[in-house]
């Protein structure tokens, strides 16, 4: 138990730190820097709140125990009653901290880059690409988050050969980081004549928004070209060449976008997707090995592996990575994706307590 309380000790000096730099001056002048800080106090501090609750249970246990000597046999009583009361506050005080000590993700907290492809099913499967894309702006406009399109290039039939987005909000990538993964779909396509059910494909990727103090992104390496962008944007967008082109000579890499009103907004918006991109082929890597090292079920390294099918003809959504099954479909399709995400979030924080060797029954 001291050794808990010594490790919340910890906790307490980092969370009054924090309160020290988000009024700091020079770190309210630093944008990015005050919005880390931000995100990372406000994380710590209902953590810290539960810690004073615990500090105080643990000195009224040690005053009970004192009383349970007294020659009042009434006061005897009363503490014996009330040492029962306490250590029960604290065994369940305890697990919490215990959990709440285990770290999550440290990229659960970033916004993210939202990446849709057309994978196998032709026409059909750029229409579940689109048919994704509003499953999840519709996820995204019911958490009050923010999400604006970088790029899309649309399928000859309808949806989206690929549409790239970046969504911001609070803890967006600890919530939509399990989507990331091929999104298999059965179901009598609207191109198909004959009435017969056809299996097509959309891959979702999902990465963490990097900072600039995460990749040092070198401009020396980056060729930048500009043209025209097609589809919608107004008249402006179409007669000047305001879309940008951003190729990462070292990697291959590239970024286009054409969804802002001026070629200095594109520019800004591919660099962080850029950026974004190559940090996270970084940081996947850690990922990958860490869901590995716990035997992870929900992983989100690998993006290739089938992870959910859509089944209209049973008007069923399955997640094969935990056996989930919810017949739900229009529901999930609407955009009400919580009951999934909540199952997927609560699988991953299991495995991070076992990990940690932290069950139902720790004290």
């Amino acid at each position: 138990m001291e050794g808990l309380l010594d490790r919340l000790a910890a906790l307490e000096d980092r969370h009054r730190e924090l309160s020290l730099r988000v009024i700091d001056p020079g770190v309210i002048s630093d944008p990015e820097a005050y919005r880390t800080a931000m995100r990372d106090y406000n994380l710590l501090d209902p953590i810290v709140k539960r810690v004073q609750e615990y500090r105080q249970a643990w000195e009224s246990l040690a005053e009970a125990k004192q009383d349970l000597v007294s020659d009042d046999a009434e006061l005897k009583d009363m503490a014996r009653e009330e040492v029962v009361r306490l250590e029960s506050v604290m065994r369940d005080l305890s697990q919490e901290l215990q959990e709440a000590l285990v770290p999550d993700d440290p990229s659960d907290q970033r916004d993210c880059v939202l990446e849709l492809r057309a994978g196998t099913g032709g026409d059909e499967a750029a229409i579940w690409a689109g048919d994704l894309f509003r499953m999840y702006h519709r996820y995204v406009d019911g958490k009050g988050w923010k999400l604006e399109v970088i790029s899309a290039h649309d399928g000859t039939a309808g949806g989206y050969k690929e549409i790239v987005a970046r969504v911001s909000g609070s803890a967006v990538f600890g919530h939509l980081k399990y989507e990331s993964g091929t999104h298999r779909v059965q179901r009598v396509p609207a191109t198909e004549s004959q009435g017969r059910i056809h299996t097509s494909a959309a891959t979702v990727a999902i990465l963490p928004q990097a900072e600039q103090a995460d990749f040092k992104l070198d401009l020396k390496d980056i060729r930048k070209d500009t043209f025209r962008a097609s589809g919608a944007g107004g008249q402006h967008v179409n007669k000047t060449e305001s879309a940008v082109r951003l190729t990462h000579l070292p990697t291959g890499v590239v970024v286009e976008c054409q969804d802002g009103r001026s070629q200095h907004a594109n520019y800004d918006q591919a660099l962080g997707v850029l950026r974004t991109r190559l940090w996270e082929a970084e940081d996947r890597v850690r990922r990958a090995s860490e869901a590995a090292e716990r035997k992870s079920q929900v992983g989100t390294g690998d993006r290739s592996g089938k992870i959910r099918t859509y089944n209209y003809s049973q008007g069923r959504v399955t997640d094969h990575r935990i056996g989930l099954t919810v017949h739900a479909l229009e529901r999930v399709l609407g955009g009400d994706l919580q009951e999934i995400v909540d199952a997927l979030r609560t699988v991953e924080r299991t495995e991070r307590l076992k990990q940690a060797g932290i069950g139902s029954g720790a004290s």
